[in-house]
């Protein structure tokens, strides 16, 4: 089980810290930071009972992984992490919310979901997320699942035309096989959408994709995060050889 506490990271000023939250306390710091980048950062609708909480019928089930910065004495990035059990025991992974799973059935046992990942605005260097990937890929290894699958959003503030051209670049490269095709269910309307634009990959799909991930279908539409949503899976043997290393430990 990975332990919190499990990897240090000094910088300048700083002192990093990852690893699963072990008490109430640190996971609902976790899911306030949640609120303040999604609700009052990106405008996203959430449901929840709690202000300035954000809590859903997931989060009791999930493991959540937190980066601390020790110096400030706060929570700065958090992934929430649902594993196979979990899944079965709430009824499903989120992801089914918004796409048909059925082409993964086979993989169940071995899939892990990730989400609602967010850092803090004054922390968005790049050391937090690698923190991140890292405290992820060792969860992976030492409970020996194979597959991460998740929802790699991307803005609609255009009206979705660029999101629409991402994917329509994505597709010609990342495309999973036909066998690990899912179906969104509010399917983003590719038809009536520019797919011509130079749409920038984010740096969060952009790492997913160095890493070795597929595309696995059309994306779908999140009207309360007003996303468009891309669904993403990484096979774990086929994680780039660069990302294997470094996070890892892999060696030729």
């Amino acid at each position: 089980m990975l332990q919190t506490r499990q990897q240090v990271a000094n910088r300048p000023g700083r002192n990093f810290h990852v690893g699963l939250a072990t008490c109430d306390t640190e996971i609902l710091e976790a899911q306030k930071l949640r609120y303040r980048v999604f609700a009052e950062e990106m405008g996203a609708r959430l449901s929840t009972r709690t202000p300035g909480v954000d809590r859903d019928i997931y989060d009791p089930f999930c493991e959540h992984l937190i980066v601390r910065d020790e110096d400030a004495g706060r929570i700065v990035g958090t992934y929430r992490i649902l594993s196979p059990s979990a899944a079965c025991k709430v009824g499903g992974y989120y992801s089914e919310n918004e796409f048909d799973l059925t082409r993964l059935q086979h993989l169940r046992n071995r899939i892990v979901e990730i989400g609602r990942s967010c850092i803090d605005p004054d922390y968005r260097s790049g050391a937090v997320i690698t923190l991140l990937w890292s405290g992820l890929a060792r969860y992976m290894k030492e409970n020996g699942y194979g597959y991460l699958i998740g929802c790699a959003s991307v803005s609609m503030a255009d009206g979705g035309h660029t999101a629409a051209s991402l994917y329509n670049r994505l597709r010609e490269t990342h495309l999973a096989p036909l066998e690990y095709r899912v179906f969104p269910r509010l399917a983003l309307p590719l038809d009536m959408l520019r797919g011509d634009l130079p749409a920038e990959t984010p740096p969060l799909i952009k790492g997913y994709l160095r890493a070795g991930a597929w595309v696995c279908g059309d994306p779908a539409w999140d009207p309360d995060f007003n996303t468009a949503d891309l669904p993403l899976l990484i096979p774990m043997d086929k994680v780039s050889d660069k990302y294997a290393k470094h996070f890892l430990g892999r060696k030729d």
